[in-house]
């Protein structure tokens, strides 16, 4: 049999593979090493390292990691990474010795980070999740993700470790803006969006890559908001909250799902035969492949401590139902001798290869394993995706606060704008968290956006950064307060830094220069593994506003960070503030736009804001009874989830909620008229959320289960409609399975969840 015969099953062609594999060349299909250790780049050149071809010559490598990825961690940078051509030619010349030098021909699995745009030399930067999830809009994400599908896939990399579908409890936790919300319904929703987008309908096409949803399961409510610790929470939570998103994105066709690494009930999720086998492959028919976070098998052995070596903790993982190692440096070493002492069994070391080589054969790479360097030149980094990453900032940048409508400011006028703060022209510090390194010019900062707008008019604009995001250094502030006095208006723009240190430098804070040292202190207060005890500005940005403050001028903050920020200070003598998250490579040019009325935000948040941090962990689903309170203050947050504001404003009128007649799954019709009663067109987020009266179980207060985004023009009526289905009034039972309760339903409909029209209605129960 000819396995590169595309007319022939893949089920047969990967049994015809593995008769004729050994137990190395097995083994080596489950291992992914470091991709950019394989080559290096000499004289222009690509060439494979003599550990390479070593290692593919006695086993071979299934997969590998970060082939093209560049940052600190991987050392590459601008100078010795890889240009899109250049990345193509590097992955080509792997899979060419992988198909024409090894005995099997077996094409290696290229992952990539694709977060928030490919972590690559020259691709488009995307605003981060959080940023996404305040969007609300599923199918600009879907447009998101087929671009950054595109671009992955020119190169080589064929799937990517994305996306995120961890539910959010506590914002301290470094990696809150990796997520899309607080909310499950709202992540069920974006996850299934990201399958969509990058998969396409054939995951073989030379547009298309495959998700792996991560990080499987309740990373998102570790303890404390630490990265990986424990996790306290029940069977139900656990069905209910985290898991529905990843059974959503699985019925989407998900290609593979990657373990995370936290325990749940003593269990880490690496080593669950619950999370991997009942509930994954024999509950939800998942026919992909699973992959581990990269060192969660050496967490077994030293970390949860469950297996006392390395053989017994590889067998646990692959017992468990783990397919692929990412960094492969356990089962490099431990999995044969696993075999040899009897832990793990034939059978199941065949059923995790049979994935493995299953997932490449429908990704289309032993027939067509080569990409076209030409083409990764042209669509890598094109216009029409910096024009997606620019509306996706638009759309979902949150106008918070905005006292006596200062804003939009006439760009007209002839004013001095002073624009002040440590993320006003720091490139990075508004890319997020794994994010390549970017030439000056690709990045388009708030300060370049401002004097963009303004260039050709009569504004003037001073820029001064008055500190850096966590220095105790106040060496900037009387410059910074100058240039406030000089101007008519001050705009600050704190925040928070994932930037990794790219060798960048830092910044004069009287001059604003870049200064590259050869020891410069991290700026980063957040990112992956950077938890914070606080959401308070960090250093002395919150100092700086105040000093601005006393000049009596108006000030208008802008934030880019990763997690929410609780300031009162700034809440109360702020005239307007807009959150912006980390908003990618055009998010200046984006919130210059905001800032002067060329467009009208619609962002609205995707997780809660509190009023004070001792509230949290806080959300707007809080299961009943939700009313106790604390002795200082009860629970109300500062800014609601769904809060967000417009230019213009809407009219929520003539709600009808009835029994849906018919044969079809729709249970309940509801429909809304929303008019814009102001003088801008504008789109606005249409939120429905459901209340069941009483249930055998406790359920949330409120739960939002729709909503729509809509493009209403000044005076017009837009009738917004839902259709609610079992799937969205369902219960869990005493067994865990769906079902509809009989009983009284609250519907209600409104722009925020604590701005809402109600109405009743009683639902016949039912299996689901």
């Amino acid at each position: 049999m000819n396995v590169k015969d595309a007319s022939l099953p893949i089920e047969a062609r990967v049994r015809h593979l593995l008769d004729k594999m050994t137990v190395e060349e097995k083994i080596g299909q489950l291992i992914q090493l470091y991709g950019w250790e394989m080559y290096e780049k000499a004289q222009g050149k690509i060439v494979l390292t003599d550990a390479f071809k070593k290692r593919m010559l006695q086993g071979g490598i299934g997969s590998l990691y970060g082939t093209l990825r560049a940052d600190p961690w991987t050392g590459v940078t601008l100078e010795t990474g890889l240009s899109p051509r250049d990345g193509a030619h590097a992955v080509n010349e792997i899979q060419r010795f992988a198909v024409e030098q090894t005995r099997l021909g077996i094409p290696i699995l290229i992952g990539e980070e694709c977060s928030h745009g490919h972590m690559a030399i020259g691709a488009t930067v995307f605003p981060v999740p959080l940023a996404i999830g305040s969007a609300w809009n599923r199918e600009l994400f879907e447009q998101m993700c087929r671009a950054v599908a595109i671009e992955t896939r020119a190169q080589g990399g064929a799937v990517t470790y994305s996306p995120v579908l961890d539910v959010v409890r506590d914002p301290r936790w470094g990696r809150t803006e990796e997520c899309f919300s607080e909310d499950s319904y709202l992540v069920s929703e974006l996850g299934a969006a990201a399958v969509r987008g990058m998969q396409g309908k054939d995951l073989s096409s030379p547009d298309s890559i495959g998700v792996t949803l991560k990080h499987y399961a309740a990373y998102g409510a570790s303890e404390g908001g630490r990265n990986a610790a424990t996790v306290h929470i029940g069977a139900r939570e656990l069905h209910e909250v985290d898991l529905p998103p990843f059974e959503k994105a699985i019925a989407e066709g998900a290609f593979s799902v990657m373990t995370a690494y936290n325990e749940i009930d003593g269990v880490p999720c690496t080593s669950s035969r619950y999370l991997l086998n009942h509930v994954l492959r024999e509950q939800w028919g998942f026919q992909g492949f699973v992959i581990t976070d990269c060192g969660a098998i050496d967490m077994l052995y030293s970390g949860h401590n469950v297996a006392p070596t390395g053989e017994a903790a590889s067998a646990l993982a692959l017992s468990a139902g783990v397919d692929m190692e990412m960094s492969g440096s356990m089962f490099s070493r431990y999995l044969m001798e696993a075999l040899n002492k009897r832990l793990v069994s034939q059978e199941e070391l065949d059923e995790a290869v049979r994935r493995v080589l299953d997932a490449k054969f429908r990704l289309g790479l032993f027939d067509n394993p080569y990409v076209d360097p030409e083409r990764a030149a042209i669509v890598i980094g094109a216009k029409e995706h910096a024009d997606i990453a620019k509306q996706v900032a638009l759309e979902s940048t949150i106008l918070l606060k905005n006292t006596n409508s200062i804003l939009p400011l006439n760009k007209n006028s002839k004013q001095k704008i002073a624009v002040i703060g440590p993320n006003a022209d720091r490139p990075y510090n508004q890319l997020g968290d794994y994010t390549s390194p970017q030439p000056r010019a690709h990045v388009a900062t708030v300060l370049d956006g401002i004097r963009h707008k303004l260039e050709d008019r009569d504004a003037e604009v001073i820029y001064a950064p008055g500190c850096r995001v966590k220095e105790d250094s106040r060496e900037g502030f009387e410059v910074a307060i100058e240039a406030a006095k000089e101007a008519d208006l001050s705009i600050l723009v704190l925040g928070s830094s994932s930037a990794r240190d790219f060798g960048e430098g830092t910044i004069d804070l009287r001059t604003g220069a870049s200064i590259v040292t050869d020891s410069v202190e991290s700026e980063m207060d957040c990112g992956e593994g950077v938890d914070r005890t606080s959401l308070r500005l960090s250093g002395v940005q919150l100092e700086l506003a105040q000093e601005i403050g006393k000049l009596g001028k108006p000030i208008i903050i802008v934030y880019i960070n990763g997690r929410p920020i609780v300031e009162p200070w700034i809440e109360e003598h702020a005239d307007a503030i807009l959150e912006a998250w980390y908003p990618g490579q055009e998010g200046g040019h984006a919130i210059a736009d905001l800032l002067f009325g060329d467009a009208n935000p619609s962002g609205k948040l995707s997780i809660t804001i509190p009023m004070h941090e001792g509230q949290m962990p806080i959300s707007y689903h809080l299961r009943r009874p939700s009313k106790r309170r604390y002795v200082e203050m009860d629970l109300k947050p500062r800014y609601a989830f769904g809060y967000g504001l417009s230019y213009t404003t809407y009219d929520y009128a003539n709600l009808q909620v009835r029994a849906s007649q018919g044969a079809g799954d729709e249970l309940v019709h509801v429909q809304v008229e929303v008019t814009n009663t102001g003088q801008r067109a504008g789109q606005e987020v249409v939120q429905l959320y459901i209340r069941d009266r009483y249930s055998t179980f406790t359920r949330p207060e409120l739960e939002l289960k729709g909503f729509e985004k809509v493009f209403v023009e000044p005076g017009e009526t837009q009738l917004v409609q839902f259709a609610l289905t079992k799937e969205h009034l369902a219960l869990l039972n005493e067994r865990l399975e769906r079902v509809v309760e009989p009983g009284e339903f609250i519907i209600s409909v409104g722009p925020s969840s604590d701005q809402l029209l109600s109405q009743s209605i009683h639902v016949e129960g039912g299996d689901c």
